[in-house]
């Protein structure tokens, strides 16, 4: 599978990126069930639209759109630049098409994210898993995070676990 490449786009929010948005995230019901942000079967695209707008409108927000060599969409992640409290980068969200799940390619992902960072000279990197998401906290230990906090996250006010990845 690594064979293949996997690049990382900005999202232009065009409309047909929005819709393919909402089909990767509809592919994940277990996820937004546990987060609890959108109903799984019924995913406005509206929505999704004005939450993606959000991320990037915060300062140093980005989204990136994961796309295999053929252009099909298999991943979105949310990352903030720079943390106001730690002055780190963040994942705010790593979703993979749920089709693709346990084929390498969120590890991939993961992999061109901390790439970047650590590219830039960044010496870490950091996400928060939501407690009531035990195989998202497996998947991020088994690619070498470690746990260093429990909190609630700010948005939601839901309880999570805080990962740092050293990256240098």
């Amino acid at each position: 599978m690594s064979a293949h490449p996997l690049t990382l786009h900005p999202l232009r929010f065009a409309p047909e990126e929005i819709r393919e948005v909402v089909a990767l995230y509809a592919g994940n019901p277990a996820y937004w069930r546990a987060a609890g942000e959108y109903d799984p079967d019924d995913i406005p695209a509206a929505q999704v639209e004005a939450d993606l707008r959000r991320e990037v409108a915060m300062e140093g927000g980005e989204v990136l759109l994961a796309r295999t060599g053929e252009g099909r969409l298999v991943g979105v992640v949310c990352l903030l630049r720079r943390h106001p409290k730690d002055g780190l980068p963040w994942i705010g969200l790593l979703i993979v098409d749920g089709h693709s799940r346990r084929t390498g390619i969120g590890r991939r992902l993961v992999g061109l994210v901390e790439e970047r960072f650590r590219a830039e000279g960044r010496s870490g990197l950091r996400l928060a898993v939501l407690e009531n998401n035990p195989d998202a906290l497996t998947f991020w230990k088994s690619l070498g995070w470690r746990e260093i906090d429990r909190r609630q996250d700010l948005a939601h006010d839901r309880p999570c676990i805080v990962m740092h990845k050293h990256l240098a």
